[in-house]
């Protein structure tokens, strides 16, 4: 006959187990979100750009008769009002969306998000990179550290210590207006 404690380890074995692999489907399934939210930020800039491209000569879009939906007139109303004309990466401020922001960016802001909402600590380049599912080479992470080191600079993201990152204390979502 097994004793107790045997019995109780064989529960917590069995336990992680299945906890270990539902952490890793709630990563696939993120990751396939991320992958998702990108490709429809794409769509959306692509249509904006063809709108822009068909409009009359004096540049106005008829943004009434593409947009059906009122967020995404919301969304154009923020991104003319937020960012200055060839800047990417505008300096935060309360109120300011993350759809101002050109499509990784708000990706890198969205790890981080979770990550702080499920209370686990800041994040590297190289953790951001196989999170998103890139090769963890060089060039990726460089890329995606001048992309976190950018919104550091304006506001975006903290780093402390150097190399991790998190949230800045002004915004917690883009929900919330960050």
């Amino acid at each position: 006959m097994p004793s107790v404690v045997g019995l109780l380890e064989q529960h917590e074995l069995a336990a992680r187990r299945r906890v270990d692999g539902l952490r890793e489907e709630a990563d696939r399934i993120q990751t396939e979100l991320a992958t998702a939210e990108l490709e429809w930020q794409e769509w959306a800039i692509a249509r904006r750009r063809v709108d822009t491209v068909l409009a009359p000569d004096d540049g106005a879009t008829a943004e009434a008769e593409v947009t059906a939906d009122p967020r995404d007139a919301e969304v154009q109303s923020t991104l003319r009002d937020a960012a200055k004309p060839k800047s990417q990466v505008p300096v935060w401020r309360p109120g300011l969306a993350w759809s101002v922001l050109s499509v990784d960016y708000p990706r890198i802001l969205t790890a981080l998000a979770d990550r702080a909402r499920l209370g686990q600590g800041p994040l590297t380049c190289q953790e951001m990179a196989a999170a998103f599912g890139m090769d963890v080479v060089p060039a990726r992470v460089e890329a995606l550290r001048s992309k976190a080191k950018r919104l550091v600079a304006r506001g975006w993201l903290a780093e402390q210590p150097p190399g991790r990152f998190t949230l800045a204390a002004g915004g917690s979502g883009p929900g919330d207006g960050s």
